[in-house]
């Protein structure tokens, strides 16, 4: 026959345990709710993050597209220093009919610096000249 005691411990820790899990049995519903809003709310900053990116990046390229409409020019450092030296000019010579320094050109040529968009156009009016259009230009210049 069991002891007394041991039936009252028993049964003491059965009620114990039932009040326990009254108690706590809200605490784990909320628990397991806010961690389900926790997840919904990570997916929607998510998804808000992709739509600003995406939405930054056609803006980037109408800025860019606007840019290159006022210019209507594509700029290249290696094209610049290959029509440099078809040209035959120095880099302050070159700058003399471009109306830029000679360190400015250089500058362009290895990538430093990127011409304005006026600067732009004045390498584009030199593109299609020679040697010998270049060298009246800058004696005449001088």
């Amino acid at each position: 026959m069991p002891n007394l005691s041991t039936i009252l411990k028993g049964e003491i820790t059965r009620l114990a345990r039932k009040e326990i899990k009254a108690a706590i049995d809200p605490v784990r519903k909320a628990n397991a709710g806010h961690r389900k809003e926790i997840v919904e709310l990570k997916r929607v900053v998510a998804s808000l993050q992709r739509d600003l990116k995406a939405a930054s990046k056609p803006a980037k390229a109408r800025a860019a597209a606007d840019e290159e409409s006022t210019s209507s020019s594509r700029f290249s450092a290696k094209g610049l220093k290959s029509l440099r030296a078809k040209l035959g000019l120095s880099a302050a010579e070159f700058g003399q009919l471009v109306g830029a320094s000679g360190q400015s050109i250089y500058n362009w040529e290895t990538g430093k610096a990127v011409p304005r968009a006026s600067q732009q156009a004045s390498l584009v009016a030199i593109r299609g000249i020679g040697k010998r259009a270049a060298a009246k230009r800058l004696a005449g210049m001088v």
